[in-house]
């Protein structure tokens, strides 16, 4: 995402202000505080998804300190606008907090690809809820986040066959034309999704993007009509998944749109347009807070967070936070030695399960890849994908 100069010089500003406003534990205080930081977008065009895991991390980390601990955990927020540029900027000034133990994040994969040499040099153990992109935790891979880089969500060899089973369920003799957006997440996940692709149907046109303002895509919507396509995969995030829908609706194009977990937020809805996205098929590594959540829970949610109804990301983004909170309330109150829990634990999952990570940072029992459609202007929950 380019951004002008003096905007990413506001951002590093508000950046450095806020971390250091941070107070570390005062050596009389009564009871001991240790601080842990949500990464991801909080503002431009992606800040949606950062917003709704960041209020997974706030009541997670409200429901801890309301058990009154022995060591009670404040949270900062980072806002990385999902950027890797972004990322490159705001990680340093974290790693350099001494307060800060954990990152719950980064939200996006170029943007916690871009914060591992800060966090590698300062030992910060990374939780992520969302980074999906399969070579994050691939041995030996330029971008892996090894040995301090761990996420809850499935990476996208997992997906990326969902998703294009997904985008041909029910149809007859399925045409499919697919479409990037050029980001590392986009990219990633369509490459996982070919080979299943090309298994499952013919495929009759593919196309990249590149992301402007206003969003039309007209051009490509006109090849898609042209090459009688019936069902189109996009591989990108939310604002400009809507847009194109809503560029390939206005062509007239009537058939199946399916995307992934990067489109699954309210931006998507808002930004396509409720008649545009309905029935629009999404993939995603997580079932649902709503879905889950007792009435208790949901009201202690909204009341922690402000926030009514969850997002996406939310169940995760909890299951991250209560990562770092379990080994905290085990007395691991170091970098070093939340990672070490980190990679020895066993860890309660918000659906009532458990797990593990492996040795690279995946979970060793990935969760199930979730089906949703957009269900009159809502993305639902429907099946295991």
């Amino acid at each position: 995402m380019n951004k002008n100069s003096k905007r990413v010089l506001a951002v590093v500003a508000a950046s450095v202000l806020a971390l250091g406003t941070i107070s570390t534990t005062q050596a009389n205080a009564k009871v001991k505080e240790v601080t842990l930081a949500f990464q991801g977008p909080l503002s431009g065009g992606a800040a949606q998804a950062g917003k709704d895991e960041v209020a997974g991390a706030i009541y997670a980390i409200a429901e801890y300190n309301a058990t009154n601990p022995k060591v009670k955990v404040k949270l900062i927020q980072v806002d990385d606008q999902g950027s890797g540029t972004q990322a490159a900027i705001v990680a340093p000034g974290v790693a350099r907090n001494k307060a800060v133990v954990g990152v719950i994040g980064s939200a996006y994969s170029g943007a916690s690809e871009n914060s591992f040499p800060s966090y590698k040099a300062a030992g910060m153990p990374m939780v992520s809820p969302s980074a999906s992109r399969v070579t994050l935790t691939k041995p030996g891979a330029p971008d892996s986040g090894f040995p301090i880089f761990h996420r809850v969500v499935p990476k996208d060899s997992l997906q990326g066959p969902a998703l294009a089973r997904l985008a041909v369920k029910g149809v007859s003799s399925p045409a499919v034309y697919y479409v990037d957006d050029q980001s590392p997440y986009g990219e990633g996940l369509r490459d996982e999704s070919l080979p299943t692709l090309k298994k499952l149907a013919t495929i009759v046109g593919k196309d990249s993007l590149l992301p402007v303002a206003g969003g039309d895509y007209s051009a490509i919507a006109a090849k898609v009509k042209a090459a009688k396509a019936n069902s189109v995969v996009y591989f990108g995030y939310d604002i400009d998944a809507g847009a194109f829908v809503k560029s390939l609706r206005d062509s007239g194009y009537t058939g199946v749109f399916a995307t992934g977990d990067g489109s699954a937020t309210s931006s998507f809805i808002t930004t396509g347009g409720k008649k545009a996205v309905e029935d629009t098929r999404i993939t995603q590594g997580e079932i649902p807070f709503d879905n889950i959540a007792t009435p208790a829970q949901k009201a202690a949610f909204t009341k922690a967070s402000g926030v009514k109804v969850a997002g996406g990301y939310v169940t995760n983004t909890i299951n991250a936070t209560n990562v770092f909170l379990q080994c905290i309330k085990e007395g691991k109150l170091t970098r070093p030695g939340i990672l070490t829990c980190i990679k020895n634990g066993t860890f309660t999952d918000f659906a009532g399960g458990t797990f593990q990570f492996n040795r690279y940072g995946d979970t060793k029992d990935p969760a199930p890849i979730g089906a949703f459609y957009v269900v009159d202007g809502v993305i639902t929950y429907k099946h295991i994908a």
